[in-house]
């Protein structure tokens, strides 16, 4: 049983390390190896994230942090903004447990859906998002925030991307 709870200001200098374990599975693919190395969402980010109450770590059996989602609001939906599982306890339930309780906060705060952007062809990325029930977005069913999201991503040599939506 993967156990999930609030992320505490004390965990943030632990989730640099979990960030970059996670990304280290993309070393297993040529075209996307750099992402292993690349920025990770830094402290601020988490600050922000863990202020809002959007943010949840999956905690091994000494309460130390294996995984974290964080996300964030828009007017209608809960954005998941990242979500890593180092690389160790991968494929163990952690990932899904995180989004179980993103799901739950967002319906707590009566959102219409979660939303997110992730790579359409990675096996570990939209398949395993599919799996828990998000769609793929057509460009026209794509909110604005998406579309900019989408176009960062591109700018930062991040292609092969799509909007997903779980609706509520």
């Amino acid at each position: 049983m993967i156990r999930v709870r609030p992320t505490r200001g004390t965990d943030i200098g632990r989730l640099e390390a979990v960030e970059r374990s996670a990304a280290t599975l993309f070393r297993t693919l040529p075209d996307l190896a750099w992402i292993a190395d690349d920025h990770v969402a830094g402290p601020d980010t988490h600050r922000i994230a863990v202020a809002q109450g959007l943010s949840w770590v999956a905690v091994d059996a000494a309460d130390q942090p294996i995984g974290f989602l964080i996300a964030a609001e828009t007017d209608a939906n809960l954005h998941i903004l990242e979500l890593s599982v180092a690389a160790e306890h991968q494929g163990r339930g952690a990932g899904r447990a995180l989004m179980a309780a993103a799901r739950q906060e967002a319906e707590v705060r009566a959102k219409q859906a979660l939303t997110l952007t992730t790579f359409s062809t990675v096996p570990w990325n939209a398949p395993f998002y599919a799996r828990l029930g998000y769609a793929a977005l057509t460009f026209a069913e794509t909110p604005a925030y998406l579309r900019e999201t989408l176009a960062a991503e591109a700018a930062h040599s991040l292609t092969d991307r799509v909007a997903m939506r779980l609706t509520l």
